[in-house]
């Protein structure tokens, strides 16, 4: 069973889940150790994860979601920490950089024990106006997403989203 999972993993995510997952596990090995296996079912589990949430931001008003109990704390705290990110296109610095790392490390740690899987590797746009693609996709860690999602959707970034499917329906 276990070959079956890495031979068709991937290919079971379509083509533009792939190249997201594929991108994804472009990352450092450490990140996930070296089993091929677990890799695939990491960037199957994070494309499912991306692909519910587009979903949810295309079918109900953004502004009405709630992502977790704490999305006041998160969104409060983000703001405090990054007054000035833009939110609506991001880019890999913003997140990657030795700069912001210092400055996400503490913020996303104070979640720890407080959010589920607070640093699970997960799926992230960058342009909040587009959807998961290969070009579009960063891989983030749990929290970094609720912060920056949930600030996208309080503060209407993600309406697009919301409006361009609902137009079509």
């Amino acid at each position: 069973m276990g070959d079956m999972a890495s031979d068709n993993g991937l290919a079971a995510l379509g083509a533009e889940g792939a190249a997201a997952a594929a991108h994804a596990l472009s990352l450092p090995a450490e990140a996930y150790g070296n089993d091929p296996r677990l890799e695939v079912m990491w960037a199957m589990k994070a494309y499912n994860h991306a692909e519910v949430y587009f979903n949810l931001i295309s079918s109900v008003d953004p502004k009405f979601l709630k992502l977790t109990k704490m999305d006041d704390k998160i969104y409060s705290s983000f703001r405090e920490t990054f007054k000035d990110l833009d939110i609506k296109l991001l880019n890999a610095d913003d997140l990657k950089s030795e700069k912001a790392k210092e400055t996400w490390r503490p913020f996303c740690n104070q979640f720890e024990g407080l959010v589920e899987d607070f640093n699970y590797g997960t799926l992230l746009r960058l342009d909040c106006e587009r959807d998961y693609t290969e070009e579009n996709t960063i891989f983030a860690t749990r929290v970094q997403f609720f912060a920056i999602e949930i600030a996208r959707n309080r503060e209407g970034y993600n309406n697009v989203v919301f409006k361009s499917k609902s137009s079509k329906s």
